[in-house]
Formats: structure tokens, C-alpha cells, sequence
């Protein structure tokens, strides 16, 4: 999300918009605050808090990024608030792959905050139906790729390189694709696998990979910038995408449109924007052994592999800036609209 987020501050400048980006994951300042559970959270609570009421009065429209659990209530629902004190249009763009089981928790606090918004804008019919059964109206405006920097590679890598790009967190379930590729390794003895991300569980998982005996098959990359990104792609053969839960990935779009062919998880929202044997492979969440089934099949069926490229490479062209551009400035406008009827509407109850 933070990527999808510069990435959507920039084209919006390109665009001639003024755009002010307010981190709410900064490293903590002083450091000393950060080793704290708790305070730590109150912390950048208050900061985050005194940055909205400083920078909304300024702004047209507030675009707040919105994910599920604790992110919802420390960053999310204060600058809805804030937005809303401001008399200053809303748009909510959320994007959380778990969803369902976060409202089924959590929607009577979340509703009053939500009623104060603009406009929610959801990246996947996968959520539009999961607000849908809360009675939440949203609109669909897609995650952005960025076609000029991912495109394939004029030729692809003999050996079989596999690529993972997500977070290294538990939903994403990376062991059960290290334990896939060691399958694999087994029958493919030039395969490699590359981990491009960073979070809590790389230690464990460097730990599995030895255990596995596919330590020096595997590279850990840690995070990476955005503009390091699209060499990955071209080097790799595979993208494996192995999540227990998910929305609707960039890392699957980046790998579509790099002319790299999918091996994913049917979780969530990924079947709203791939499709089994035509644009990736889909499996079970959880079942190493499917996941390899799957990553041996693109490895020695060139012809189904050739095809998967193809078809992810037309079907990302949906994703590009010039097709999503109007789609999200259409909810800008009318998010504007609605909140200046509000505001008509409450001072014509004034009045009376």
C-alpha cells in the first residue's frame, strides 16, 4: 500500500495536482519511542493527529489509504474525522484483503466514522461485495500499474527463476512457498527463488530455507525501492503469490505487466483479477505441494507459460493511469458535489 500510494501521489502531481502525503509508519523520533507497545502507538497517534488538522484545511480532497484492524482506528477513522470537522471532502479508498472478518468484528464502530465520508473507492469487486452486505455504496476505481517501467524482457531467463514480492508477515504465508520450491528444486536443479520484501519473519524464513536444504537456491532481497522493482520482474520466469488472505496485489499487476507468468493462492480477491489457466495458475491456500504442482507445470510447459504471458500482458493494459485517470477524478468530483449538499442541506435546516 505505501508503494501504490506514491506511486498515486505522483501521477495525481503529474496531473498538475498539489499533492501533500502524510506518512503515518515513519521511523519513530526519538528512537527510544518505538521499543515501547502502547505509548508508541499513542505517540504517533498524537502526531499524526496534529499533522491532519494542520495540512486538511488546506487541501480540496483528502484520499485516505484504509486498511483493516488497528491501522483502521489509528490513522484511518482520525482523518475521516478530521476531514470532516474540516468541511472538507472525504474519499476513503480501502483496501484491506480482510475485510469481511474485520467488520464482522468491528462495523458498529466503524460505521458512524464511515457515514462522514465523501465517497469509498475499492480496487476490486471483491470488497465492493464485501461493503455491499454492510449496505455500503462504494465505487471501483483499479490499483495503478505503471506500463512504461514494467515490461517483459526481450528474452526470458533459461533457468527457472522464481520471484515472491510481498511482505514477509504471516498472511502472506511465504514458508508454504519455500516449502513449494524446495519440491521443486528436487526436480529443476538450476531453480533459484528470490524473496523481494522485508517484515518480521525473515529470520524463521531464512531458517526454513537451510532446514530445507535450499538455502543457497534462495535470496532475500529485503525491502526494495519502487524503481528496483521492474528488473526483478525481467529476470524473473515465475511470480509465485502464496497469501492466506489478499485484495487485489500490485506485485500480481507488476508481474503481468513484466511478461511474467502467475502462480498464485485463490484467496480473496485474486480470482476478481486473474483467471485460472488463462491469465496465472490458481491453488489451494495452505497445500505446498499444489503450489509446486503448479510452478512445474509453467516450468516445463513452455507453451502454457507463453500463453499465461500473453494473456496477463493484454489484460493489464486495464491498470494503466490513462484508464483509471478518469474513474478516480469522476469520484473526486463527486465527492465535492455530495459534501457541498451536505453542507447545503445542513444550513438549510439551520435556516428553518
Amino acid at each position: 500500500m505505501a508503494n501504490q500510494t506514491r506511486q498515486l501521489a505522483e501521477l495525481l502531481a503529474g496531473e498538475g495536482c498539489a499533492v501533500t502525503t502524510l506518512q503515518t509508519n515513519a521511523p519513530y523520533w526519538p528512537a527510544w519511542v518505538g521499543s515501547i507497545r502502547g505509548f508508541r502507538a499513542g505517540f504517533r497517534l498524537a502526531g499524526h493527529l496534529l499533522r491532519l488538522w494542520r495540512e486538511v484545511r488546506h487541501a480540496e480532497i483528502v484520499h485516505v489509504m484504509a486498511n483493516s484492524g488497528w491501522a483502521w482506528h489509528l490513522f484511518t477513522a482520525p482523518a475521516i474525522w478530521v476531514g470532516s470537522l474540516r468541511a472538507v471532502p472525504v474519499v476513503v479508498n480501502y483496501r484491506g484483503g480482510d475485510a469481511e472478518a474485520f467488520f464482522a468484528r468491528s462495523f458498529s464502530r466503524i460505521r458512524p466514522t464511515l457515514a462522514r465520508a465523501s465517497a469509498v473507492i475499492v480496487p476490486s469487486g471483491f470488497l465492493r461485495a464485501v461493503f455491499e452486505r454492510y449496505g455500503v455504496v462504494t465505487t471501483i476505481v483499479p490499483n495503478v500499474v505503471n506500463l512504461d517501467a514494467f515490461r517483459p524482457a526481450d528474452i526470458m531467463p533459461a533457468a527457472p527463476h522464481l520471484l515472491i514480492a510481498r511482505n514477509l508477515e504471516p498472511i502472506y504465508d511465504v514458508g508454504t512457498a519455500l516449502r513449494a520450491f524446495a519440491i521443486v528444486a528436487e526436480h529443476h536443479r538450476d531453480a533459484r527463488l528470490t524473496i523481494a520484501g522485508s517484515g518480521p519473519e525473515r529470520e524463521q524464513l531464512e531458517e526454513l530455507a537451510t532446514e530445507l536444504g535450499i538455502g543457497r537456491k534462495v535470496r532475500f532481497t529485503g525491502a526494495l525501492q519502487n524503481s528496483e522493482l521492474p528488473a526483478l520482474y525481467r529476470a524473473a520466469t515465475i511470480a509465485v503469490n502464496s497469501s492466506l488472505v489478499d485484495n487485489f496485489p500490485i506485485s500480481l499487476l507488476e508481474a503481468m505487466a513484466g511478461g511474467v507468468p502467475i502462480v498464485s493462492t485463490r484467496v480473496g480477491g485474486i480470482s476478481y483479477m486473474v483467471e485460472h489457466e488463462t491469465t496465472a495458475l490458481l491453488v489451494p491456500p495452505g497445500d505446498p505441494r499444489a503450489l509446486a504442482g503448479a510452478m512445474r507445470r509453467l516450468i516445463e510447459d513452455r507453451t502454457l507459460a507463453a500463453r499465461l504471458r500473453a494473456a496477463g500482458l493484454e489484460a493489464v493494459q486495464r491498470y494503466a493511469w490513462l484508464r483509471v485517470r478518469p474513474e478516480l477524478f469522476a469520484v473526486y468530483v463527486g465527492a465535492r458535489r455530495a459534501r457541498a449538499a451536505r453542507a447545503d442541506q445542513a444550513g438549510t435546516t439551520a435556516a428553518r
